[in-house]
């Protein structure tokens, strides 16, 4: 098996739910970070691209079922560079970048575009066929933004409620407080605007194209002027006697992410310079209801993968789909530092972008590497219970 490299990685600006990316099409939004990333890479012909990989959470409306292939082809790769979309949910954008590296790995491919898109502004309605012609009563339609839809009767109930319902039930048994959520909430907040502030996320942001980039400069959700007693006057989102609110909580969002994957071979015949090696990856199941644990037992087998333990990690990127899922995970790891995790802010603050996010946590993490090297991970929850892990080694 080959190492594999992450030779560069670059994001936009994440948008808020309606916010500047809402009038850009997804697979316009994923074939910019496509077109920048290879303009970053001058020595590369595009045609020496095996693949395109992307990952989708939605996939229902101008995704157009196969994302990656339609913004292989918008960013202006030849017809004959192929492209593919994966769906782990949450996850799918770490999956395109894993699945990318196993190519690359098994030597199936030397140099492969991968990341994530999702634009939850423009998830379209669906509307289930009838099981007849001409149905004279109303016809319902589903949102694609987020959760579930049109649910499988056979699914037992507990498993197919909300991802914050799930996650009321998962603080509640891990007995993580609505003030403990609050604060970390402010510690994303205000970590994430400092990384800004500091430019490290200057290596990984792109330029967007008018006129989104005059209305926004950094990731729209980002509120600097956060504090505990702001958040909380906030009422709980899903129970009235709950503790997770919007504050808490990720928001809605916009956005892509794309890294180039490639070999060693790759680097020196394309004049790159990686950012970090691949080391191992993880994948696991949990029970349903129980999705906001999954990244304990997906670390846990990378890094058994790795011979590493929790203390060899330098930098941990989490995603914060609830703050209450990020502290029940760092409950499990004794053996953590949790001053490594999410040093520049995390998805609370920063935005998740289901299809995109675990693109944008394994390119935020490649560059931290790469300046401060040691081991590190990626991880995410994934809603209907999985986790998925990818551990770096920073090459400075």
């Amino acid at each position: 098996m080959k190492d594999v490299f992450v030779a560069d990685a670059v994001r936009t600006p994440i948008g808020k739910y309606g916010g500047a990316l809402a009038g850009i099409r997804p697979d316009d939004l994923a074939a910019g970070v496509i077109r920048a990333l290879l303009a970053r890479a001058p020595g590369l012909d595009p045609e020496r691209v095996d693949d395109v990989v992307l990952g989708a959470a939605n996939g229902a409306g101008e995704d157009n079922r196969n994302v990656g292939r339609m913004a292989a082809l918008l960013a202006g790769l030849p017809v004959t560079v192929p492209g593919a979309t994966v769906n782990r949910l949450c996850a799918s954008g770490l999956e395109a970048v894993i699945q990318a590296a196993r190519a690359v790995a098994c030597g199936d491919a030397s140099v492969v575009v991968a990341g994530g898109v999702e634009s939850m502004s423009r998830a379209p309605w669906v509307l289930p066929k009838p099981e007849r012609g001409f149905p004279r009563g109303h016809e319902q339609l589903y949102s694609t933004t987020l959760g579930w839809r049109m649910v499988n009767p056979e699914m037992p109930e507990r498993w197919t409620v909300s991802l914050g319902e799930a996650t009321e039930q998962l603080a509640r048994s891990r007995g993580v407080s609505r003030e403990e959520q609050d604060a970390f909430a402010v510690r994303s907040h205000r970590r994430a605007a400092a990384a800004w502030r500091d430019g490290l996320f200057d290596a990984e942001i792109v330029p967007l194209e008018e006129p989104a980039r005059d209305e926004m400069t950094r990731d729209e959700t980002i509120r600097d002027d956060t504090s505990a007693e702001a958040l909380a006057r906030l009422k709980p989102a899903f129970a009235a006697d709950g503790t997770i609110t919007a504050g808490n909580s990720s928001p809605l969002n916009d956005g892509a992410a794309a890294l180039l994957i490639t070999d060693a071979d790759g680097l020196a015949a394309h004049g790159l310079r990686p950012l970090a090696r691949v080391v191992s990856t993880g994948v696991a199941g949990v029970d349903p209801a129980d999705f906001g644990i999954g990244p304990v037992p997906a670390v846990a087998k990378a890094l058994d993968r790795a011979g590493l333990g929790l203390g060899d990690l330098a930098s941990v990127e989490l995603n914060e789909a609830f703050a209450a899922q990020v502290l029940a995970c760092l409950g499990e790891w004794k053996d953590l530092d949790p001053e490594v995790v999410n040093p520049q802010g995390g998805a609370i603050a920063i935005g998740h972008p289901l299809g995109c996010s675990g693109a944008r946590l394994a390119g935020t993490l490649a560059h931290r590497l790469s300046r401060t090297g040691g081991y590190g991970v990626a991880t995410l929850c994934v809603g209907v219970g999985q986790g998925l892990a990818l551990i770096l080694e920073g090459t400075s």
